[in-house]
């Protein structure tokens, strides 16, 4: 959850609560009844993947958004290693962006202006002035629908966005693919067409905490990024334009360190203008998705996760506004620094930066997106 997002003006209707022990629970302990509403016409639901390894994902259609994610530590102990809510009233009442599906751009546009065929077009501006993650009504904050839950370990869903939605230009059909393997992956595919030049960046903004005890920091965890280089941020997290190697540097992760090892450092300058990590990582992975983009162990449990991707870059953001004042799920409290991000994505603002990766989206194309949470344990 970044700290500065602006709150909601979505009317929930119709919640349907489950409050005794009457609820069937999922592993992870939540009830689908908690996630069954009407918000703005559309109606959400809980849903659930399972594959024949005992692994669980739960995911709500309002926002995309993953749930909870339960999978075994290294005793053998089923845990739950995403940070998020046990109702759909607290994803609507509480802003978040935990697990969501971010639309239509991930990450930040510079004073919320894009520039598209000589047009010059105001977003909003929720975060500095700037634009973050589609604006204070992106679609982490809309019902997905068409819901088609294809077999117990696959699920799809759709967004249709219109011309002039938050003022991106061209009515845009959005699917997301989530795709739980035997191997214990997530799947996560995204898709876009438009009717209209536009930009397109989506990504999955899950936290994680691998020790599967959210009370407890991510600091402990090691990290290991594929990648020589990052893009600088100045003072309102807003990428300066360079790229910028990670040698002799806290920004270096080419060796797995403990998240934590470098993070207050802030004689850094790009520390302490992220107060902490929040930055985007350049990968050495050229799109393939089937090399390793980035890799989290936690000590504590043997949990493992590794990021694969066909996006340029990667986000990583180590919960440095969580500040205590939510209640997640089982009612635990997240402080500083219990969840670490990892959006694989094009660069932040790429819309006014010609010498990056392009993320027009233009009529008659696809946008597609893959990113994969691959978990594992090392004893």
């Amino acid at each position: 959850m970044k700290k500065y997002i602006t709150g909601l003006a979505i009317i929930a209707l119709a919640l349907v609560g489950c409050k005794d022990n009457k609820c069937e629970k999922t592993l992870s302990g939540l009830c689908k009844a908690d996630f069954q509403t009407v918000v703005n016409g559309d109606s959400t639901n809980l849903f659930v993947l399972k594959n024949t390894a005992g692994m669980e994902v739960c995911i709500t259609n309002f926002g995309g958004r993953i749930v909870s994610i339960m999978v075994p530590d290294k005793t053998g102990n089923m845990q739950d290693v995403v940070l998020g809510f046990d109702s759909v009233a607290d994803y609507i009442n509480v802003p978040s962006d935990f697990g969501a599906s971010i639309g239509r751009y991930a990450n930040r546009i510079n004073q919320g202006k894009i520039v598209i065929d000589g047009d010059t077009i105001q977003l909003p501006q929720n975060n500095f002035g700037h634009c973050l993650h589609g604006g204070p009504k992106g679609w982490q904050y809309q019902v997905y629908k068409n819901v088609k839950q294809i077999d117990d370990t696959t699920i799809e869903m759709t967004r249709f966005s219109p011309d002039g939605d938050m003022n991106f230009p061209g009515n845009v059909e959005a699917k997301v693919t989530f795709k739980l393997t035997e191997d214990n992956a997530i799947k996560i595919d995204f898709e876009a067409t438009t009717d209209k030049k536009t930009v397109i960046n989506m990504c999955n903004h899950s936290y994680f905490n691998l020790t599967g005890d959210a009370t407890k920091p991510i600091t402990e965890s090691k990290l290991y990024i594929n990648a020589d280089n990052y893009t600088p941020v100045d003072s309102t997290f807003m990428t300066t334009g360079e790229i910028a190697t990670v040698k002799d540097t806290p920004m270096d992760f080419t060796t797995p360190k403990p998240v934590g090892a470098d993070i207050d450092k802030y004689d850094f300058i790009q520390l302490k203008n992220g107060n902490g990590y929040d930055h985007n990582w350049v990968l050495n992975t050229a799109g393939d998705v089937s090399k390793l983009a980035a890799k989290v162990v936690s000590p504590a449990s043997g949990i493992t996760l590794e990021v694969y991707t066909n996006e340029p870059g990667v986000q990583v953001y180590t919960g440095n506004f969580l500040d205590g004042t939510v209640k997640g799920k089982k009612g635990i409290v997240y402080k500083q620094r219990t969840g670490i991000c990892l959006e694989t994505q094009h660069y932040p603002d790429s819309p006014n930066k010609p010498q990056w990766p392009s993320v027009i989206l233009e009529p008659g194309k696809v946008y597609k997106s893959t990113c994969v949470y691959k978990f594992g344990v090392e004893k």
